[in-house]
């Protein structure tokens, strides 16, 4: 599967591992900035990351700032994007299994690289359920172009 990663200045430090994560679980990542912990804005970020998933280049992308929720603003603004900020490994399951996110937005300031990596490791392995979620999902935007609910 392909990633895009996303982070501004407060996750550049918790982008190394995240990103090392990915990898090692045979991901392919390409890291659309930032490059350093100058500041910057996150929105940038944001919309690199969710352009690339809305237009398909990539199936699925990771996000960090402070705390999660502004990238999750800016990147739900796109077509297609079901971005969600978790702070916990329950958050990012039910957010694959009833919502098939596909961008996650994590929180440097709010979670450290040890949970971090294991939110990212339970995001990236659970599946959509599909059924009674897909009219849910399909309310979204007016359609959803995922799963049936077959």
């Amino acid at each position: 599967m392909r990633y895009a990663f996303g982070c501004d200045h407060a996750g550049f430090a918790l982008k190394a591992v995240l990103i090392e994560e990915l990898k090692a679980a045979g991901q392919e990542v390409i890291d659309m900035g930032t490059d350093s912990t100058e500041p910057t804005d996150y929105t940038t970020y944001a919309n690199k990351v969710a352009e690339a998933v809305s237009q398909g280049q990539v199936e699925r992308g990771i996000l960090v700032c402070g705390t999660g929720a502004g990238m999750a603003l800016a990147a739900n603004k796109h077509p297609d994007v079901r971005a969600v900020a978790a702070s916990d490994c329950y958050t990012a399951r039910m957010s694959r299994r009833h919502n098939d996110a596909n961008i996650l937005c994590l929180g440097a300031r709010v979670t450290g690289p040890g949970l971090a990596t294991e939110i990212l490791r339970v995001w990236m392995k659970e599946e959509f359920e599909g059924g009674r979620h897909v009219a849910r999902l399909q309310k979204m935007r007016g359609g959803y172009k995922g799963v049936s609910a077959d």
